[in-house]
């Protein structure tokens, strides 16, 4: 039998998710927990998945309290301890059966499924495949109980999945299901759904209105009396890819942008209905809205809303003869997305939920290769773009290219990514141009992480607790004169100071030249933290003088905290030294703390 922690690795593979656990009980998991209880709950509560391998009727009671609305409470399955068994919980219709189903067969495991339609009718009429919509869901419940009370059945439209269930269908049902994209208010014993066969094409100006591309949208759907239900996606030319009016739109109807090269809309002209020579003068195609639309509706699809437009948006809707699947990618390319996220130290405990959930999200990483590897389990299934330390431009040219592509991607910075890392790089890339059109476009989110200052401060107690700062002392990019200057401002200031980049194989003047700086504003005994391998094997955390400060005791891994003239160490009884620097509290009115001598 697997171990529980083999069996959650095996399982987090096959759905594409990451392994919780309880740190007192397991090690090598993503995320670790110390309260079952309250971590269930807040994953719950936040609409996450949750594939349990524990007694199905613990995990029933942990969630009771929170079991209020079956239509938006996310799946919860129950896996047996040797992984034979997968039980939907909970969400059996809203995922959980699918996912059981191709966990089992992932898993060479039994998917108990129990609910009544799966059962009798080999379908789920509340939760239709991947591709249609139900309009109505708050009936389904209704309609489920006259067909299992025997009532007939009329099938109005087509759909395979329907006629390959064992509904038997007849001409006078009591029951009807129907398969449109057009709009229609159900009857009270009939069930609506909404094929994805619809595509609305836009074009616009540079910066249009949101709220005037969102008009233009649902007077599309007016005219044409479609359901906005049936809407797959909104498509446009790539130049748009960036526009905030189209993404606009596909957020208002819940839907995904997808964006084609001038080239390829160029190859719809002839079955353009409003072609213009204007437009091809400008983007290179006759017609962005019409071409869009019918690029994704494809060859058997056709136009069902020519061009109309507004002052400055353009709108077109196509169908496509079949649902369509947009994660084709012959069906455009999506707005690509660059993670720039920092890491922290190294620890999993120190990497934040908001980085791990960007990480799983993303299809390639790129970044140094220590990086890499220091995100263990979290990287796996992912494309590695492994990069050797420096090379810093060519890191993130090569990230931002990949999103230009329109692909997922992090770019992973230890630290936090906006100090001394990768995301000033990117910005300035987009600013100062070296990258393609398309990676200019790009989506960019910037997360942050534990940076090694802060990492060296809570190791040994509370020495950034004033005014502090923080220098680089590599002059590989900041003239040494301008690092000499920010160095004597920072003394005259009586500053906290966090030395980046302290030395290198070849760079060991620079940190002598600090210390003997700073000893002319501050104290010989002024306490020195020189933190190494924070977060890592090999973790050392230590306190000297400032005139001990020997440039031999440290290394290119090692941050140096320099406290400022107010610092102090405080020894506790169990013989373990802080350093602090106090804000000023101490001979305050209503404090018991004595004031300084």
């Amino acid at each position: 039998m697997p171990t529980a922690l083999a069996l959650a690795r095996r399982i987090a593979e096959a759905v594409g998710g990451d392994v919780h656990a309880a740190a007192s009980r397991v090690e090598g998991a993503d995320q670790t927990f110390d309260d079952v209880k309250s971590h269930v709950r807040a994953l719950f509560s936040a609409g996450r998945p949750i594939l349990a391998i524990m007694a199905s009727g613990a995990l029933i009671r942990l969630l009771a309290p929170l079991l209020t609305d079956k239509q938006s409470e996310p799946p919860v399955l129950c896996v047996s301890e040797d992984g034979a068994s997968i039980v939907p919980l909970l969400g059996g219709h809203h995922g959980a059966n699918d996912m059981a189903r191709s966990l089992a067969e992932a898993l060479d495991a039994h998917a108990a499924i129990t609910t009544t339609g799966d059962l009798r009718f080999g379908v789920a009429l509340d939760a239709p495949p991947e591709g249609y919509v139900l309009a109505n869901p708050e009936q389904a419940k209704t309609v489920m109980a006259e067909l299992v009370a025997g009532a007939s059945v009329r099938l109005v439209g087509n759909a395979d999945w329907l006629t390959a269930s064992r509904l038997a269908f007849h001409d006078e049902g009591k029951v009807t299901l129907t398969v449109t994209d057009q709009r229609r208010t159900a009857g009270p014993l009939e069930l609506v759904y909404h094929p994805k066969t619809l595509v609305l094409g836009m074009g616009c100006e540079r910066h249009a209105s949101v709220e005037e591309a969102i008009a233009l949208a649902q007077q599309a759907l007016d005219i044409s009396g479609l359901a906005a239900q049936s809407l797959a996606a909104v498509a446009s030319i790539d130049v748009k890819a960036d526009e905030a009016a189209i993404h606009a739109v596909a957020k208002h109807f819940g839907v995904a942008a997808r964006f084609f090269p001038a080239e390829r809309l160029e190859q719809e002209r002839p079955r353009l209905q409003n072609p213009s020579d204007v437009v091809f003068a400008e983007v290179g195609c006759h017609g962005v809205a019409e071409g869009a639309a019918l690029a994704v509706a494809g060859s058997d699809g056709a136009l069902v809303l020519p061009k109309i437009k507004s002052k400055g948006v353009t709108a077109a809707l196509g169908r496509s003869a079949q649902p369509i699947n947009i994660k084709e990618t012959s069906l455009g390319r999506a707005r690509g997305t660059l993670f720039v996220v920092g890491i922290g130290p190294g620890s999993d405990g120190w990497r934040s939920p908001e980085v791990s959930r960007m990480v799983a999200a993303s299809s390639d990483l790129v970044g140094y290769s220590l990086y890499l590897d220091l995100l263990g389990s979290l990287a796996e299934g992912k494309t590695r773009h492994d990069f050797d330390l420096g090379k810093e431009e060519a890191r993130v040219v090569h990230a931002m290219e990949l999103a230009g592509e329109g692909k997922t991607v992090a770019l992973v910075c230890s630290g936090d990514a906006g100090i001394y890392a990768m995301a000033t790089l990117v910005f300035e890339l987009l600013d100062k141009g070296g990258i393609s059109a398309g990676a200019q476009r790009i989506e960019v989110q910037v997360s942050p992480g534990i940076s090694a200052l802060q990492a060296a401060a809570a190791r040994i107690g509370a020495p950034l607790g004033h005014d502090f700062c923080t220098i680089s002392l590599s002059d590989l990019l900041t003239p040494w004169e301008h690092i000499q200057r920010r160095v004597k401002a920072a003394g005259e200031g009586d500053f906290v100071i966090a030395f980046y980049n302290p030395v290198s194989m070849k760079r060991r003047t620079q940190l002598a030249y600090a210390r003997d700086q700073l000893l002319t504003y501050r104290p010989a005994d002024t306490p020195v933290i020189l933190a190494t391998n924070l977060g890592r094997p090999g973790e050392t955390v230590r306190v000297v003088p400032l005139v001990g400060l020997n440039v031999d005791d440290v290394d290119m891994l090692t941050v140096v905290i320099v406290g400022s003239s107010e610092s102090r160490t405080v020894k506790t009884g169990d013989g373990k030294t802080w350093v602090y620097t106090p804000r000023g509290y101490s001979g305050k009115a209503g404090t018991a703390m004595q004031k300084d001598a």
